[in-house]
């Protein structure tokens, strides 16, 4: 079992459970909105890692959180390639879209916890045959809150990070269906929407923002 993956996982949502996912922006503004996330108390952020230009926004967000104590990952880790260059640019996890057991034991093999995107109960079982237990329910907001309330039934060991389409208006609803956290991406980055940020976070947590 991968309970160092797990726990990673656990300790990083247990104060807040939510993550923040940049995909698209310059390197400048990925540090300007991964510090914004990390001062409302948000620990992890994801930066995807689909071209050139997104793995240099990823090292500097690395660097930028290395001088604060926090971790970032990568996102959108489809290969072995990009597994490799998430290991290159200092990433502290890996993210992908969907499952494979190869990019799963690459991730794993290079120390670094991985979350799968599932969103079938078959891509639930081969992740947890690696013992994988944080998952990433994807896309969540196609999936329904449901999903995430029908697949505890036979999978009640499962923890899903709800990512795609997730927003300030139904992140409550996901959490309340069963989701260990919600992965935010334009709430974070469009001013309007984050200026609502502390009232959802009071909401979940019971309490103001860090």
């Amino acid at each position: 079992m991968n309970t160092a993956s797990g726990q990673f996982f656990q300790d990083a949502f247990d104060t807040l459970p939510l993550m923040a996912i940049l995909r698209g922006f310059d390197i400048a503004r990925t540090v300007e909105v991964s510090r914004r996330a990390w001062d409302i108390g948000i620990r992890l952020v994801e930066v995807p890692v689909q071209n050139g230009t997104a793995v240099a926004a990823l090292r500097a967000a690395v660097e930028a959180g290395a001088e604060r104590g926090a971790v970032v990952g990568a996102g959108t880790v489809t290969t072995v390639e990009r597994v490799e260059r998430a290991v290159e640019a200092g990433a502290g996890f890996t993210v992908a879209p969907g499952f494979s057991r190869e990019v799963a034991e690459a991730s794993l093999a290079a120390g670094l916890p991985h979350l799968p995107g599932v969103a079938t109960a078959s891509e639930i079982q081969q992740a947890e045959a690696l013992g994988l237990t944080w998952l990433k329910a994807f896309p969540a907001a196609d999936l329904g809150a449901g999903w995430i309330a029908s697949m505890h039934g036979p999978f009640p060991q499962a923890r899903f990070v709800a990512t795609g389409g997730m927003n300030l208006s139904n992140t409550g609803e996901f959490l309340a269906a069963g989701a260990a956290a919600v992965s935010l991406g334009s709430a974070l980055a469009d001013p309007d929407q984050f200026a609502q940020l502390p009232a959802l976070i009071t909401s979940i947590t019971g309490k103001a923002d860090q």
